[in-house]
């Protein structure tokens, strides 16, 4: 599987652990000139901004070292964009992290960090 095939699964894995717990998907992979945004959902009255980060086994950096601070900004600046032309853009907004990673008799786990960073 390539990086890229790995990635895709990955975000695909974490949409589905996000619509088990009820979320409803609003977009993924929304593209900006400023960034990216792996999955946009809405639960209750809440926005989701989830950064999904997929891992070999073994590999030696956990996903949610790689969302530092300039891909935090990224994030963010892509978030405010989306948000500007929501109809939700009123509701509060959680930012999370979600860690992927196959596991060795089949299957994935999810590590879900939410609230993984803030605005301010």
């Amino acid at each position: 599987m390539t990086r890229k095939d790995l990635g895709r699964t990955g975000e695909a894995v974490a949409a589905r652990y996000y619509q088990k717990k009820g979320d409803l998907i609003l977009a993924h992979n929304y593209s900006t000139r400023l960034g990216e945004l792996d999955l946009v959902l809405k639960k209750d009255r809440l926005i989701v901004i989830c950064e999904v980060k997929t891992r070999s086994p073994g590999a030696m950096i956990p996903g949610w070292e790689a969302v530092d601070v300039h891909k935090q900004q990224r994030i963010l600046a892509a978030a405010a964009a989306y948000l500007a032309a929501s109809p939700f853009r009123d509701l509060p907004v959680r930012l999370d992290v979600a860690e992927v990673t196959p596991l060795p008799q089949g299957g994935w786990q999810v590590h879900c960090i939410e609230n993984a960073f803030t605005a301010g």
